[in-house]
């Protein structure tokens, strides 16, 4: 075992891999990282197929990252999940061991992995502490996807414990923002509310259907948010952790779809269609470890709700049905 010295990761100077740029999450961290000293790498799936081990070693070979930020994966909401459940856990399952190996075979200083808060347990106690993961059965609705982040967690976890490699994992709450996916198949809750509410006004529909009960209680964090947080954690001296990281407030997701329809300007009903799954009753993480290291989020609900859906109308020609 190689015992990594924990020690803050100077990011004047060094390359940085953003892998998964063009995603929601990866162009926040782009956003973000341009703020700092340090050059960014990032290579689009045209020119490097995160799925292939040797093309992910020869690329890291060849530009040689001083740090990884791992925010490329397969996502989506409860129906992409159930109807894609062998590419959510084989894609993910591949582009974060091929990085992960190549990070630790060209001998990177330091890598971010990015999990997610479906990781924990269906029934897990509330707000959910890191030691609560590997302790119970998975929500089903998403276990292909959250197998896939306990398993990159604990991939890198021991490539610190056994090859010195210093490593950190966030574990992001729901998020949302610009770029999110507004699929109404296969995007997330907030963004496929907002696009389906947002139509419903456009074309004057009313009720909409929302999928479940609308009891479920959900937090939610601006993708912003979460990459200054990911850039706090890349740059402190946690090695081989995991830290939630998450808005400290939840809504069900009845209060969401009426905050949103307030924003959008929708006065039309809602039919909530208890035949489709809720999903986990609750998850609302701790931000405990986190705050005690000094990190807080910045930006409320409503404010990052208001500045997607601006981001949605102006991009409206980029996301195909959306009025």
């Amino acid at each position: 075992m190689k015992v990594v010295q924990p020690a803050p990761f100077d990011l004047k100077g060094k390359k940085v891999w953003i892998a998964g740029h063009l995603g929601m999450m990866g162009r926040a961290l782009m956003r973000r990282l341009r703020e700092e000293p340090c050059d960014l790498l990032y290579a689009d799936r045209q020119e490097l197929d995160l799925r292939d081990q040797a093309a992910v070693n020869e690329w890291a070979a060849q530009n040689n990252p001083d740090a990884v930020v791992i925010a490329a994966a397969t996502v989506g909401g409860i129906h992409a999940n159930q109807s894609r459940p062998y590419e959510f856990l084989f894609n993910n399952l591949a582009i974060e061991s091929n990085i992960i190996e190549a990070a630790r075979t060209v001998g990177v200083g330091r890598l971010l992995f990015l999990g997610s808060s479906c990781m924990y347990p269906k029934f897990a106690n509330q707000p959910m502490a890191e030691e609560a993961l590997l302790t119970g059965a998975l929500e089903p609705t998403n276990r292909w996807y959250a197998l896939a982040k306990l398993a990159g967690t604990m991939l890198a976890e021991a490539a610190t414990l056994q090859h010195g490699l210093s490593t950190v994992t966030a574990i992001p709450t729901n998020l949302y923002g610009p770029f999110d996916n507004f699929d109404l198949e296969s995007g997330h809750v907030v963004a496929a509310l907002m696009r389906k509410i947002h139509e419903a006004k456009i074309w004057g529909r009313s009720p909409v259907e929302i999928w479940g009960s609308g009891r479920p209680m959900r937090e939610f964090l601006y993708v912003d948010d979460c990459a200054d947080a990911c850039v706090f954690l890349l740059v402190s001296d946690r090695a081989g952790e995991a830290l939630n990281v998450g808005s400290g407030e939840e809504i069900s997701i009845h209060d969401l779809a009426a905050m949103i329809a307030e924003i959008v300007g929708y006065s039309g009903q809602f039919e909530f269609n208890v035949e489709k799954p809720d999903g986990t009753p609750r998850k609302l993480v701790s931000t405990e470890r986190l705050s005690a290291l000094g990190w807080s989020p910045q930006i409320t609900l409503w404010t990052g709700l208001e500045t997607t859906y601006r981001w949605f109308r102006e991009n409206a020609a980029d996301n195909a049905g959306a009025g």
